[in-house]
């Protein structure tokens, strides 16, 4: 298999960072009550993990092992920094709606992991792509679940009324608790149920390999 495609399944999905190592579980309980505040919070993390993954990429023979993650952190600090001023100029609102949680993503482990696990021991365009496919995998993640939080806690998509029906709990922490639950259960299901399938495949093409050597 192509090596960057690799890298962008396992980042969208085999090693998504919300469903499959279940990573970043401030933001998502704290912000996937609303769709908006969930894609706004995935997009900048694609953002800051993509740029920070190249920075760190590029300076890995410069870093002194034992300041690495001091170091991690001034880098992925000064972008944050960068992205709050830019949200507060040109995006007020979405400023508003991300609050606290768009400074802690300088302490995000989604960033931080993958500068330690990824970035840090390969080329530059390797870990631009990581950075893409794990933030692009976050961006989904949080923004499914928001529409369906959203949704079924206020009635509406996207700030767009739907129904006049509504669950108040799903509006809530609680709620998002018990949606980002159940979304890791279904994804895991999924991707096992995939795995599966794909194992009773190569077993087949083994068999059958196996056999025609037997009668070659």
């Amino acid at each position: 298999m192509n090596k960057y495609k690799k890298i962008t399944l396992d980042g969208l999905i085999f090693q998504n960072p919300t469903l499959m190592l279940v990573l970043g579980t401030c933001p998502t309980l704290g912000l996937i009550s609303s769709a908006t505040s969930a894609a706004g919070m995935g997009l900048t993390v694609v953002v800051i993990l993509t740029l920070s993954n190249m920075i760190i990429s590029a300076l890995k023979k410069l870093i002194p092992n034992e300041v690495r993650i001091p170091c991690y952190l001034v880098v992925i600090a000064t972008l944050v920094t960068f992205a709050r001023m830019l949200l507060e100029k040109f995006v007020p609102d979405l400023y508003d709606s991300l609050g606290g949680f768009l400074a802690l993503i300088v302490v995000n482990c989604i960033i931080l992991g993958r500068a330690e696990a990824f970035a840090n021991k390969h080329t530059v365009l390797e870990s631009a792509v990581d950075g893409i496919a794990n933030g692009l995998g976050f961006t989904c993640a949080l923004t499914v679940m928001g529409i369906v939080c959203e949704f079924l806690g206020s009635g509406s998509v996207f700030g767009l009324h739907i129904m006049d029906f509504a669950i108040g709990m799903f509006a809530t922490p609680a709620g998002s608790f018990i949606i980002y639950g159940l979304s890791i259960a279904l994804f895991t299901y999924i991707i096992n149920l995939f795995e599966q399938k794909k194992r009773v495949k190569e077993n087949k093409l083994a068999r059958e390999n196996l056999l025609d050597k037997e009668a070659a």
